[in-house]
């Protein structure tokens, strides 16, 4: 299994429905180092499945002040690799670390490292 961290659409009932075709369960977890800010999506299959064009993006700031509250889903690989084709060029997928003290996935701002 693994770890996929929710801050944004992927927590909505109708895109999990849309891409994984159950709801997730998931534990609530922080994220540290990170803020989010918003940003207009272009691509109208995400659009039509998320029922927006405005998006949250996490951006990296180094600062463990900063802290973005958001949801660990448990998915399959499989369901890891269907959340990429739903996220945009924006965002790449990066391993990160919770402050629970658990790593997993999220996806951030593509120009970061």
């Amino acid at each position: 299994m693994e770890r996929l961290f929710s801050y944004g659409t992927l927590q909505m009932d109708k895109v999990q429905q849309e891409l994984f075709g159950r709801k997730l369960d998931g534990v609530e977890d922080i994220l540290m180092g990170f803020v989010i800010s918003d940003i207009r999506i272009k691509d109208k299959e995400v659009i039509k499945t998320s029922g927006t064009d405005i998006h949250p993006i996490l951006r990296y700031t180094g600062n463990n002040s900063d802290e973005v509250a958001g949801i660990v889903f448990e998915i399959s690989t499989t369901e890891l690799h269907q959340a990429d084709k739903y996220e945009v060029k924006d965002y790449m997928r990066k391993m990160v670390k919770f402050k629970s003290g658990n790593q997993g996935w999220a996806y951030v701002k593509a120009c970061q490292r």
